[in-house]
């Protein structure tokens, strides 16, 4: 199987435009996905029929427990991202670092898994699609991309297909490296 990545160092500069118009080439001999789920764009051109959906959860948070909590504040003293204010964790604060529940003594703080993005396999008029949007103020944008990859060679497989085109993120980040990784060409 061929994975073929279109990146740019710089967001606008057409990626997007060019995998659809592959797409348009390809014709049923491709899997493409949308590796840029920060602000995916690739199915307001393909117009896609969503077939299946899957929740996708980044970092754990810290969640406290009020009945458990004696309002000591150590968590609030150990958290270095100012997360926890009035014996409360402001969730788009949180890091997701586990200090908070590490120093509680008494175990009234929980790290939970929170959804940060969706991912979709879906359908186009040129083949299929597998695409994600990951939530304003969320993090983990490489684990969502990683997901989409995968998700994307199971499709292909499954359909017996031997070709995946990337519209890989823009940028030098995460997601553009686990837009690269293991692709044929970009």
């Amino acid at each position: 199987m061929k994975q073929v990545a279109i990146v740019s160092g710089k967001g606008g500069t057409g990626k997007t435009s060019i995998i659809a118009s592959l797409a348009a080439l390809a014709q049923g001999r491709a899997v493409f996905a949308d590796c840029d789920v920060d602000a995916p764009d690739l199915h307001l051109i393909l117009c896609p029929e969503i077939l299946e959906r899957r929740e996708f959860y980044g970092i754990k948070r810290a969640f406290i427990d009020k009945e458990k909590c004696i309002q000591c504040g150590i968590c609030q003293d150990a958290c270095r991202f100012g997360a926890i204010a009035d014996f409360e964790v402001k969730t788009p604060l949180c890091e997701g670092c586990g200090v908070c529940q590490l120093v509680c003594p008494e175990e009234a703080v929980e790290m939970r898994d929170v959804q940060a993005g969706e991912a979709y396999i879906s359908q186009t008029r040129f083949g299929p699609l597998v695409h994600a949007e990951l939530y304003p103020g969320e993090e983990a944008s490489g684990k969502l991309v990683a997901m989409v990859r995968e998700m994307a060679r199971d499709l292909a497989a499954e359909k017996n297909l031997d070709l995946i085109l990337i519209d890989g993120s823009p940028g030098i980040g995460c997601p553009v490296i686990a837009s690269l990784t293991g692709v044929d060409l970009a």
